[in-house]
């Protein structure tokens, strides 16, 4: 309920004033008192509600034609529901007496005109605009909450344009409507009265930056020259252009910004409507004061990450070529294993990604939603390679946003790569939910002054508050990266899904099981001309490949512990998967091509051929991979990328990407 507005009496002349609907309007009636009167009685039209406000503990409410006492602070509160039809159509009356019986001492009347003012957006949640009567100006999480959406309008809609529809104070297309919230506000009553009335639309400064607000010209619009921007970006203020009859003016809006470190994804828009002071020539320097102000809060979306739980749309890879040859036969695979799981494959040509495979890296795909519209949205990373212009020149489209955080004052390091974000399925820890899983980046080991990824990613990430993010241990790798010892796969069981984990400790058990067998001279690389093969039995004797593999142990078990209270996880929840490190100087690279560093869509999962051990005609890495994973309905197909990721320190994860559906819970049903 909007703040009372207090309105003056005299005995002398009527008083005449504007009374808003659905608003509440306080009577003075002890200002102006004849003298020696004790009571008082109101009367008004049959369209005035009039409401006495008493302490029932001073006060016995009047029976009959009993009158109301001055002397005990009752106040006299007035309301309208409906319009007025014509100026001053309404009467309060106000008479004031000494005694019961006496005849009044005198009167005071009241001509009101109620005017229909109502800023409105869809507070509900519901796609569509509703009235709107409670709470607009506050905005609240969870299913039973309230407050409107606004989607950051960063999709091209028209396909001549060169940047994101954002950047332009103009409209572009006619289908960017449809990315943008709608507002109507409504303005019922007399004509007459907004001659001397004023309807004003305004935005804070600091919202200014982050929303802008358009209007038709002339209502339902069929040309983008209908629409003009009347508040944003140095526009804080609009007087709206009422025409004669009219009862409603819509407008939409769109977002300029993701919530970040120094933004809560908060902003409001006010209409006011205001007496505009005409006649003595003095009266034009004072100041305008609104006599009653409606306020509406939004919420810009936020930017949400897919886990591999969730259905795939899209493979992305490069098409590349180097001192090897080309990457030919590792498309294939990838079209081969798209087909199977009926998702759309994008080749990116060599011409766009300028020979750099790791696409991964570069971008990270996401969406935003509101409740009349949802998009995908690509996340670039500072990375800045051969791919740096791909996400923006050939992703960034109709319907297909960007967006990116840029590094001012220092270089992107190798932490700041894409691979080294991931988030995990939905979890539960304690009593806390997280619907839309939670966010995991790798950094250095805590308190050390190791690498970590750019601050302005990580304030980014955590300011969309729906995916709380996790910071990992991944500065023990050379590259850094989280996806180099962790994926999640989905399960059709209650919990959903496992977490893989890459294990040292599980690789040397399966090998010292061989041993044991038999089979210690059976080699890796086994099949590998280029690569020096070494057995079983090697492996096992070799103690900086043990030292080695106890210390990436030590570090994955610090990374298990941390997931585990992160993410509510229970033992059985991980699965371990048989991986060896080597350290190179300070930092471990892997042995062999990196199983856990797979791609996986819905359940047929592209994994890095090991070159394992063969025995009995089968890789025993393989068929432990297969034994772990497939009774939980995955199917593993190994995929030979050695000599095109592999060697340059790269594996299947690395050098494609997907886009998913996304999750059919809704973020702002959220609690954060």
């Amino acid at each position: 309920m909007a703040p009372r507005r207090a309105v003056q009496l005299s005995l002398k002349k009527p008083t005449y004033a504007v009374c808003v609907v659905g608003a509440e309007m306080l009577v003075n009636v002890h200002r102006d008192v004849p003298r020696d009167a004790k009571t008082f009685r109101v009367s008004a039209s049959s369209k005035v509600e009039v409401l006495m406000a008493y302490d029932p503990r001073r006060v016995t409410e009047p029976t009959g034609k009993a009158h109301w006492p001055l002397d005990a602070n009752v106040d006299v509160v007035i309301s309208v529901d409906t319009a007025s039809k014509d100026l001053n159509d309404l009467k309060v009356k106000v008479s004031y007496f000494k005694h019961q019986e006496d005849d009044p001492l005198g009167h005071s009347m009241l001509y009101l005109t109620a005017v229909d003012v109502s800023l409105d957006v869809d507070s509900s949640r519901t796609g569509k605009v509703k009235r709107h009567r409670g709470d607009k100006k506050t905005w609240r999480w969870g299913p039973e909450g309230h407050g409107a959406i606004l989607l950051v309008n960063c999709d091209k809609d028209s396909r001549g344009s060169l940047e994101p529809d954002l950047n332009r104070s103009q409209l572009v297309s006619l289908d960017d409507l449809q990315d943008m919230s709608p507002i109507v506000l409504t303005c019922d009553g007399p004509d007459e009265l907004f001659d001397r009335h004023k309807l004003v639309l305004s935005v804070s400064l600091s919202d200014s930056r982050r929303v802008r607000v358009f209007r038709a010209r002339a209502p339902g619009g069929t040309s983008i020259f209908d629409y003009k921007g009347v508040l944003g970006p140095q526009h804080l203020s609009y007087r709206v252009e009422r025409q004669l009859g009219e009862r409603e003016i819509g407008f939409c809006a769109e977002g300029l910004t993701f919530p970040d470190a120094d933004f809560s994804g908060l902003v409001s828009l006010s209409v006011h409507l205001v007496d505009t002071v005409v006649g003595m020539p003095w009266h034009r320097a004072l100041p305008e004061v609104p006599l009653f102000t409606d306020t509406v809060a939004f919420r810009v979306a936020p930017w949400i990450m897919t886990p591999n739980t969730q259905l795939p749309l899209e493979l992305y890879v490069c098409s590349v070529t180097d001192a090897h040859g080309s990457n030919e036969k590792f498309l294939d695979d990838m079209a081969n294993l798209a087909l199977k799981a009926n998702c759309k494959l994008v080749i990116c040509p060599r011409v766009e990604n300028r020979n750099d495979r790791w696409i991964q890296d570069e971008m990270e795909f996401g969406y935003i939603e509101a409740p009349h519209k949802s998009f995908p949205v690509v996340f670039d990373s500072p990375r800045d390679r051969g791919l740096r212009d791909f996400p923006y020149k050939k992703i960034l489209s109709p319907d297909f946003g960007y967006v990116t955080r840029e590094l001012l004052f220092s270089g992107a390091s190798s932490l700041d790569s894409f691979g080294n974000l991931d988030v995990s399925p939905p979890v539960t820890v304690g009593d806390t939910e997280y619907p839309l899983g939670r966010i995991l980046i790798g950094g250095s080991f805590p308190k050390s002054s190791g690498r970590r990824m750019a601050k302005v990613v990580r304030d980014f990430l955590a300011a969309q508050q729906v995916q709380a993010p996790v910071e990992l241990y991944s500065d023990w790798l050379s590259v850094g990266h989280v996806d180099e010892f962790l994926s999640f796969v989905p399960t059709s069981d209650p919990k959903g899904f496992r977490v893989l984990l890459a294990s040292p400790s599980a690789c040397l058990r399966l090998f010292q099981k061989k041993k044991e067998e038999g089979y210690g001279e059976a080699a890796q690389f086994a099949g590998l001309g280029h690569k020096v093969k070494r057995s079983i039995n090697e492996m096992l004797a070799d103690r900086h490949l043990r030292n080695d593999s106890f210390h990436v142990q030590s570090c994955i078990d610090w990374n298990r512990d941390v997931l585990k209270r992160e993410l509510g996880l229970a033992e059985d929840d991980i699965i371990d998967i048989p991986q060896l490190f080597s350290l190179k100087g300070a930092y471990a690279e892997a042995f062999f091509p990196d199983m856990v560093n797979m791609v996986v869509l819905g359940k047929y999962l592209g994994i890095p051929k090991p070159y394992g051990p063969i025995i009995n005609g089968r890789c025993c890495l393989e068929e432990k991979v297969r034994l772990l994973l497939e009774p939980l309905g995955l199917h593993c197909i190994f995929i030979d990328d050695y000599l095109s990721y592999h060697r340059l320190q790269g594996e299947i994860h690395c050098g494609t990407n997907v886009r998913r559906k996304p999750f059919a819970f809704k973020w702002w049903h959220m609690v954060p």
